[in-house]
């Protein structure tokens, strides 16, 4: 969430100048004209604030998420993404939306892997349907240029990746899309939760992996916490019902995971996400 933290240092250093040049300005007005001036300011704050923060992608990326697979060192698993095929089976606003997502994600998974042929196939996938959202500038052949350009350095990679989550985040809410874009979202979250549920027939066995899933947690609780307002909207309204199964799930964990917590998110997702990407 780096653009998140940028965000944060940008108005805690534009709150800190208003303090400044209210103060300056103090000595020479009345009582009544510093009040006055400072709700001016204080409105204008919440007023870019909110400007800022819908702009900006909600939740750590998908990217973020499975790099810290890669921390953990699990390897790649051929055959476990969303196949490239079902792009073309996705013809509801809603469907193309959720699966944007959900090969973000993959696209991540196969990028920070190295999987050339992968990054391809699941690039063409998301054209495919950004193609329909109109967003495909945002996923063209130069984006494709600068992951190959970068192919070994992770940090930037993931860098690359979230900048064009951010974009399409971006791009929809600035066009009265923001249900679609919560859609997108939701959809990386449950594939990125799905990929590192899978990374092993037996992911519990994994040290780190309950850490990971362990802090998803406080993620799935802000997603549903930005859409209560447009849960009167019926496909936010559908796709938060579905995603019941991990709530519950969540809702009864303390600050650790047992192997049979794992086993539960794992078949909870599972089922999840077989329903998303149908």
């Amino acid at each position: 969430m780096k653009k998140s933290i940028t965000v944060v240092i940008f108005l805690l250093l534009i709150f800190g100048f208003t303090g400044i040049t209210s103060c300056k300005s103090c000595k020479n007005r009345a009582e009544e004209e510093k009040i006055e001036q400072k709700t001016v300011e204080l409105e204008q704050m919440k007023s870019l604030e909110g400007e800022i923060e819908k702009n900006v992608y909600p939740l750590p990326t998908s990217a973020e998420v499975i790099e810290m697979l890669q921390e953990l060192e699990v390897g790649y698993i051929i055959g476990i993404s969303n196949p490239v095929a079902n792009s073309k089976k996705y013809f509801s606003s809603r469907a193309r939306a959720i699966n944007l997502g959900v090969y973000g994600a993959d696209l991540s998974y196969a990028t920070l892997y190295n999987m050339n042929q992968e990054v391809i196939n699941y690039l063409e996938a998301i054209r495919i349907l950004a193609n329909e959202l109109n967003m495909s500038k945002i996923y063209d052949e130069t984006l494709y240029d600068r992951i190959k350009e970068n192919f070994d350095k992770r940090d930037e990679l993931v860098s690359i990746l979230t900048d064009a989550f951010n974009e399409t985040y971006e791009y929809l809410s600035d066009n009265d899309q923001q249900p679609l874009a919560l859609l997108v979202v939701g959809g990386a979250w449950v594939e990125g939760m799905y990929l590192t549920t899978h990374v092993s027939e037996a992911a519990y066995q994994i040290a780190g992996i309950a850490r990971v899933l362990l802090e998803q947690k406080s993620s799935f609780e802000l997603f549903l916490e930005i859409t209560k307002p447009y849960i009167d909207d019926p496909d936010v309204s559908n796709f938060v019902s579905l995603l019941d199964p991990i709530k519950k799930v969540y809702e009864g964990l303390g600050t650790s995971l047992t192997n049979q917590n794992i086993i539960d998110i794992t078949n909870a997702i599972g089922g999840i996400r077989s329903q998303i990407i149908l």
